[in-house]
């Protein structure tokens, strides 16, 4: 059953150890619209939010030795919404977010599944329902015990294969 984001975001606080996501798409409809990206594609790097919420939950929890992890997926070359994902990470990464990168063809070989999600604590799966222009409508909350060992399967080997995004995003603006 979908519900709306917003009847979950209770989790981001309430989880005790572990919120990792796996971000799968080309790019995202939220950032497409925002100024950030706009001017990103203008030439003007995101400039990092530390006051921003997400990373003040991001320093409480990890101040509590909680930890927020990702894997995000990237085509070869990155689409511009990737590449925006990529150097806006900084930030995150500064408030103690850990953000890796994978190509999706190693993501493929791997059979990451190619849908976006967070796993929270490795007991709460909520798969991310996002239409073709990528913009989210809704979420499940899974506790299919089945589900989640399938993500956390998916979790380890992406991580497993996937590099810091400091580095995977030197790589890219090296081409650039």
């Amino acid at each position: 059953m979908l519900v709306p984001f917003e009847e979950i975001t209770h989790l981001f606080t309430d989880f005790q150890h572990t919120a990792f996501r796996l971000e799968t798409r080309r790019g995202y409809a939220t950032d497409r619209a925002g100024a950030r990206m706009q001017a990103f594609l203008r030439g003007v790097d995101p400039e990092p939010e530390p006051e921003h919420p997400w990373n003040v939950n991001v320093r409480w929890k990890a101040e509590q030795g909680a930890r927020f992890s990702r894997v995000r997926l990237i085509d070869d070359p990155p689409t511009d919404g990737q590449r925006f994902l990529m150097a806006a990470a900084a930030g995150n990464v500064a408030a103690g977010e850990d953000i890796r990168v994978l190509t999706r063809a190693a993501a493929l070989d791997l059979a990451v599944p190619q849908q976006d999600f967070w796993l929270f604590d490795s007991r709460t799966l909520v798969r991310m329902h996002i239409d073709d222009t990528d913009t989210t409508l809704g979420v499940e909350v899974i506790e299919d015990q089945e589900q989640i060992l399938e993500a956390c399967r998916a979790r380890d080997a992406a991580w497993a294969a996937a590099v810091p995004t400091a580095e995977a995003w030197a790589q890219v603006r090296s081409t650039v």
